[in-house]
């Protein structure tokens, strides 16, 4: 009988651990949306890619910038963190320039070509231009932008002069390892697409998935790492459609390791599909929506390489203050 009760008491202790065990790692995963994400480890030296969310510089952001005069505001809390990486990534949502005319709509972005200075201050390498902003203040202002970031030392990708040109990779060297970088935007119009001589940005659909995976596979034949950015979703929505799977699930299945998606201003999933990693969304970086919690948060994408492969994805919870510069959150340390 003493040896029935010691036996059900153990049984009963050793449940109540797994139990807590279960609570506690489903309340990490919650705060976090997934805990470090490992696919191998290794104790030698590794390159470091950050990926950011959606960056724009025009309308209240701009207003604190000159109230502090500083030009580098947004950024302060933040950018000696992404100057430690090999290469910062982000999707930048508004134009850089003094030129074009705004063509209609009221959330029409063109940032003062001195906020270059913040971008360069945060370490940023690479930025998709390809989103539904691009054309607020038409082709002149788009291309001007282009110009002013590649002088800047900043490489945009996912627009150009033609659509050989838009849909071209840009091939960064990351510590020894070469990364591809592929940009485009279901959002917008599909006019805007570059044509064969015509300037433009790089148009994505369900009708040119052969053309996407055609993309990819010639980017893979060039980098040992192949991202492709889809600024993509429903604006506050935090779960993916079906639009968002398609494009997404069609690049990995294409040879893609990494999908990185924009738009939403909020965080969605990330899923582990295949040989790859989709996030669906990283929310907002440096942008002026203090309207919810949800906008006013975001995340950034840690990766890890070494020998040409990720041996770690990490998700680091970002704080936006109220005027608007981001910082690491307290749970990501």
């Amino acid at each position: 009988m003493n040896r029935f009760l010691l036996i059900l008491f153990m049984a009963v202790f050793y449940a109540s651990i797994l139990g807590g065990s279960f609570l506690f790692w489903q309340d990490k995963f919650q705060a976090s949306l997934v805990p470090p994400l490992l696919t191998q480890e290794t104790n030698k030296e590794q390159i470091t890619l950050l990926f950011v969310g959606d960056i724009m510089l025009d309308r209240g952001v701009e207003f604190y910038i000159k109230e502090h005069q500083d030009w580098k505001w947004p950024f302060l809390k933040i950018g000696n963190y992404l100057k430690g990486a090999d290469l910062v990534f982000a999707n930048l949502e508004s134009i850089i320039s003094d030129k074009g005319e705004k063509q209609g709509s009221i959330y029409s972005f063109r940032a003062d070509p001195r906020t270059l200075e913040g971008l360069v201050f945060a370490g940023i390498d690479v930025v998709s231009v390809a989103n539904n902003h691009s054309l607020d203040y038409g082709i002149e202002a788009l291309l001007d932008s282009g110009e002013r970031l590649q002088q800047a030392g900043i490489t945009p990708v996912g627009a150009g002069n033609s659509e050989r040109e838009a849909r071209a990779p840009v091939l960064y060297d990351a510590g020894g390892t070469t990364v591809g970088i592929l940009a485009y935007t279901a959002l917008g119009s599909p006019f805007w697409q570059a044509g064969e001589k015509t300037p433009g940005i790089a148009w994505i659909d369900s009708s040119l998935l052969e053309q996407l995976k055609l993309n990819i596979k010639k980017t893979k034949q060039q980098a040992d790492i192949v991202v492709v950015s889809f600024h993509f979703g429903e604006e506050y929505q935090t779960k993916p459609n079906a639009v968002q799977q398609l494009l997404s699930r069609t690049a990995i299945d294409a040879g893609a390791n990494l999908v990185i998606g924009h738009h939403p201003h909020v965080i969605q999933p990330i899923e582990r599909y295949k040989q790859g990693w989709i996030v669906y969304s990283l929310g907002n970086f440096v942008f002026d929506q203090g309207f919810s919690k949800e906008t006013m948060e975001g995340m950034i994408l840690k990766v890890l390489l070494h020998e040409n492969s990720i041996t770690q994805v990490m998700p680091l919870m970002i704080e936006i203050s109220s005027e608007f510069q981001p910082a690491i959150s307290t749970e990501s340390m």
